[in-house]
């Protein structure tokens, strides 16, 4: 019996919503990861994107343990000398709440371009509105 690979023409692709009003950011990001990643179906290929896309609302009421509000910190470097940019969970979540969450997403996936695609389909939005009604999103619950 041969293994199964999957195939572009295979993948048959859904819609899920998540609301992260009071979830943990961590807990949150590692179901959501391997819905993008595609692990939750039985047609998972490693090196195909097999995976979901997901709409994650209510990102501003998320929720992070301990002191990550103030210790946390997010660099970035613009690729010039001194060019180092530091910010806080707690700021962070203040002007661009769905950074966090995104930030949080994409480091539980593949630092590839099979990565980056699933990224992609990831959309992150920091109240209960959304564009994406026309999909029909089916709601994914998630543990606190």
């Amino acid at each position: 019996m041969a293994t199964y690979s999957a195939k572009k023409e295979d993948i048959v692709r859904k819609w899920f919503i998540v609301d992260a009003n009071g979830k943990t950011l961590g807990r949150l990001a590692t179901v959501v990861a391997s819905v993008l990643k595609g692990k939750t179906k039985p047609i998972f290929t490693t090196h195909v994107d097999t995976g979901d896309f997901v709409i994650v609302v209510n990102a501003d009421k998320v929720h992070l343990t301990g002191k990550k509000l103030e210790q946390k910190t997010y660099y970035s470097h613009s690729g010039f000398p001194g060019g180092l940019k530091s910010v806080t969970a707690g700021t962070l979540m203040k002007t661009k709440p769905e950074e966090v969450v995104k930030k949080a997403i994409e480091g539980m996936l593949p630092k590839t371009r099979l990565g980056k695609q699933m990224l992609s389909k990831l959309k992150v939005y920091a109240g209960d509105k959304h564009p994406h009604s026309a999909q029909q999103p089916i709601e994914m619950s998630v543990e606190k």
